[in-house]
């Protein structure tokens, strides 16, 4: 990755804890809690965030009616593959990249969404460690490009 794509990396994540906020509530986005019980916690939009990393690795919708049965939200059927490198880069990954990602990035995103889609709202992270997170990944990419 050149240094141009990093910066955009770095606004990209910023932008997303913005829309995270935005699109809490959105069938698709809301976290359980909102949709069970109409309960809203600080976290719950980390919920949101989670969606939109998962949306973003994968280019899928969050929910899409056109894919098939069980596959219609895309977080239902992604969580088991993001924690493993192998299934993430063949069954999850966007295929319109045609490969042309770090996998390791990819998998430190991936980690970040698993944590941002807990059914619990207690065991997700802050919005504030998300921004740290983030952070760290773009500059373990830059490094690794700097290297």
């Amino acid at each position: 990755m050149q240094k141009y794509q990093i910066l955009a990396w770095c606004q990209f994540f910023h932008l997303m804890i913005h829309v995270s906020k935005l699109v809490m509530g959105t069938n698709g986005y809301a976290a359980p809690e909102i949709m069970s019980a109409g309960r809203f916690y600080a976290k719950s939009d980390v919920y949101s965030f989670g969606v939109v990393l998962v949306e973003m690795l994968t280019g899928s919708r969050a929910i899409d009616t056109k894919r098939p049965n069980g596959q219609d939200i895309v977080v239902n059927w992604v969580i088991p593959f993001l924690s493993n490198k192998r299934k993430l880069k063949k069954k999850t990954m966007d295929t319109r990249l045609e490969g042309k990602y770090p996998i390791k990035e990819a998998s430190l995103i991936a980690q970040l969404a698993i944590r941002c889609l807990q059914l619990e709202p207690q065991f997700r992270p802050s919005m504030k460690e998300i921004a740290e997170t983030s952070e760290q990944i773009v500059a373990h990419q830059l490094k690794a490009t700097l290297a």
